[in-house]
């Protein structure tokens, strides 16, 4: 089993991940199990493509291994495509008191500001995607980048105690309840992030990688 290491502080994301790429033999091991200074690294792209990128060279510059990073988020239509790329900190005045209840309260801070800017619009109109991009990076230069979407709408309350962040207000597609009430393992086989790792695997297995 080949170990990587994943950029990502974001404990929940790395649960998901590790959940996906145990069923491909892939062991994930945190920036902290690896060794990698506690540094911040600003998410400033314009794209999940640029933000994933950066996140898994610059972890994989200072650990020296196969480093894996994912970059995610919530785009809405009726809001041109917002949160986006700044969906982890889409409300950063509510963030500054939400701060001090932990990663629950910045979520619900994010949570009620996207309901208070969609409750006007009509349910036909609060659709969107969760997008999420997974790139790898070998100390070699060597890169692979693989996304992953999942269409749905974006509700007016939450409901479901799973997931996190957006998940208790996305309702996919096809189903009649929101992520945040969805067992992980259901949630894994149709999830933006599950999406882009299987699409991973095919790239993998395409270029005749050994990774895993």
């Amino acid at each position: 089993m080949k170990t990587i290491v994943a950029a990502s502080q974001n404990k929940d994301k790395i649960r998901e991940i590790e959940e996906i790429t145990a069923q491909f033999g892939m062991k994930v091991i945190s920036r902290s199990e690896a060794g990698v200074p506690d540094v911040e690294i600003e998410e400033d792209g314009d794209t999940f493509e640029e933000n994933s990128y950066k996140k898994a060279y610059q972890v994989m510059k200072m650990c020296k291994a196969i480093t894996i990073a994912d970059d995610s988020g919530l785009e809405v239509d009726c809001l041109d495509g917002a949160p986006g790329v700044y969906s982890a900190r889409f409300s950063e005045m509510e963030l500054r008191d939400a701060i001090y209840a932990g990663d629950d309260g910045v979520d619900k801070a994010n949570n009620r500001k996207l309901i208070d800017l969609i409750k006007d619009f009509d349910r036909e109109k609060r659709t969107g995607r969760f997008v999420s991009v997974i790139t790898m990076v070998y100390p070699d230069g060597r890169k692979l980048v693989a996304r992953g979407v999942v269409e749905g709408h974006v509700e007016l309350e939450e409901r479901g105690e799973g997931g996190f962040g957006y998940d208790p207000l996305f309702t996919p597609l096809g189903y009649d309840k929101t992520f945040g009430q969805f067992s992980p393992e259901e949630k894994n086989k149709i999830s933006h992030r599950g999406n882009a790792l299987r699409k991973l695997k095919e790239l993998l297995d395409r270029e005749d990688i050994e990774a895993f």
